[in-house]
Order: structure tokens, then sequence, then C-alpha cells
């Protein structure tokens, strides 16, 4: 997320390993964009679409507490594989919360998308862009992640993004060094403490995480790859005291090894955004990606309190 003060306007960019032609579209094949369009844990319905200037996508959003939302998706201008304005919000009783101006960019072999929403007013846009991001609408981008992963790769990953107010090196060192990882690290409520810490290329850390109903967990961290300030890599595995592998303490079919991807991109001076990318590695059952896949509402659930934790940390810090 970019809102600027005083601005009516959010802006944000994404970066997607699938060509254009393939993002274009996940976004206007109505039976593609039933597979990610939304926050997660909701689904959506196509009544029509008419993908034109004064064309009109009418839908309905089904939540997972049985809500059903009647959209009328109106849109301004269309130019095939490359941009979209549309209205969105809104129905027969009611105006469009705001307005969206996507644009879609071939970069290396990869989509670059830039959206911006318009709202009536800075205060509009601040009070509905909090609505948003509390109930995870920014996380519909990462379920097209996840679409284009398994349409292009085959498969099964969780993509979360949030973005910092703080500088690329600052983010990176909050990764990287045992201090700060520790201190933000791990879903709401849990506390962190690095047992060993050895935050380097091949280099393997242990830790303890104790939760707030008082389980306590241990892990192994095997760090892959880390290009300062924009790149680590690692697996991580659940383990017992001793330091040997053990599967997850209340979840027996999760996957044994996660492979974990941090990219961090300078979204402005001083504005860093942050993508993990999650999967099963190695050896893994389709029991166990299955259990990854059921669970990603809860992942969604997680990281969002570590990020919650980050974003404090940074604040304290700045």
């Amino acid at each position: 997320m970019g809102a600027k003060n005083n601005s009516n306007e959010i802006s944000f960019t994404r970066v997607y390993d699938a060509p254009v032609s393939l993002v274009w579209e996940a976004w206007t094949d109505p039976k593609k964009a039933a597979k990610w369009w939304g926050p997660r844990g909701w689904s959506i319905t196509t009544h029509s679409k008419d993908l034109k200037v004064g064309g009109i996508w009418h839908y309905t959003m089904h939540g997972p507490n049985g809500e059903n939302i009647p959209q009328k998706t109106v849109y301004h201008e269309v130019v095939s594989e490359s941009r979209l304005v549309y209205d969105h919000g809104g129905y027969d009783d009611r105006e469009p919360l705001f307005r969206v101006d996507v644009t879609f960019k071939e970069v290396k072999g990869k989509t670059k998308m830039d959206m911006t929403m318009t709202f009536a007013s800075p205060e509009k846009a601040m009070e509905i862009g909090k609505f948003i991001k509390q109930a995870s609408g920014y996380s519909t981008w990462d379920r097209l992640g996840e679409y284009l992963g398994k349409e292009t790769k085959d498969k099964e990953q969780f993509i979360i993004n949030r973005t910092f107010e703080a500088p690329i090196n600052v983010v990176y060192d909050m990764w990287t060094n045992p201090k700060h990882f520790a201190k933000w690290l791990g879903p709401t409520g849990a506390t962190m403490q690095f047992i060993r810490a050895d935050i380097k290329a091949d280099g393997n850390s242990f830790y303890m995480m104790t939760t707030d109903s008082g389980v306590t967990m241990y892990g192994n961290i095997k760090y892959l790859e880390l290009h300062k300030p924009d790149l680590i890599v690692y697996t991580q595995q659940f383990s017992d005291r001793d330091e040997k592998m053990s599967r997850h303490p209340m979840m027996p079919t999760w996957p044994a090894t996660m492979l974990t991807v941090v990219q961090l991109a300078e979204e402005a001076p001083g504005r860093t955004r942050v993508t993990v990318t999650w999967e099963p590695h190695g050896d893994f059952t389709a029991e166990e990606v299955a259990t990854f896949v059921k669970e990603r509402a809860g992942m969604t659930q997680g990281w969002t309190g570590s990020f919650d934790k980050l974003e404090e940390y940074l604040l304290q810090n700045a």
C-alpha cells in the first residue's frame, strides 16, 4: 500500500513471474478470475461481463460468514494486455467506493502491475484504506500471485505482501540482524529467542518460540541466499530442543520443510515493499500439500500479526 498524506489516492505495485498475456487473462476471463478475485476466504459468482468501454461486470462476492455482496464494475478504459480503468464497489443502490486505474507492463519476462485507487477525498482514502487493510483486501493480489504460480509452475504457494514506511536497508536489517529479527517474527502473542544465530549463506540458526497459550516450539533455519538489500532465501523445519527434526506439534501433516523467499523492493524513498513467498520444499506428500493449501487463511493471520509487530518495532526504532 502506498497512500500519501493529504492524498485521495492509494497506489501500489506488484511484480508477477508470468507473462502479461497470462496476467491479463486472469483479470478478464471470469472463470479464471473466480479462482483468485477477492480477499482470502472469499469467492465470487459472475452473472455477466462485458469487457468494453461502458461495459459492466456484474458479480456477487461470497464471504466466509455467509455474506453475499452484489457488485457492478463499470469499465471506462480497456486497452488489451495494457490497461483497465473502472469503478469498483458500486451497485444499483450505491455509488462506487473508488476508481481503479491498473496497468500491466512486461519487464524481463515478468509482469509489473501498477494500481491506483482514487477516492472522493483524502479522508475517504484514509477511511476505506484502513477498512481494506483490516478486511485483508490486499490479499486479493497475493491470491493472484498464487494462482499464477500454479498456472506457470504447477506449484502451490502462499504469498503475502506488506509495505513499510522505512528505507530498504533498514527493513533488510530487520530480517538479517538476529537482535531485530527475534523481536517481531512470529504471530501475535508469540515470543522468539535465537539459541544460535548464524544468518549468512549456508548458515544455520536454531530458535525457540513460545505462543501466548504457553506452547513452546523449536525450529531450524538454513540460509540459502542473502543478497543485500533485496533477497533472503531460507528453509525452515520444526525440531526438538536437541535440534533433531520433528513435525509441527499441532499439525502432523504439515510439510516437514518449508522454503521462504523474501523479496524487498523500494517503492519510494523511505518506503519498502516486502513480498514473502512460502512453499513446501524437498520431499512432501499430496496430503501435506493439501494441509498447506487448507491453512492459507491461518498463514495470512500469522504473517499479518508478524508484520504488525514489525511495523510497530520500526516506529519504535525510527
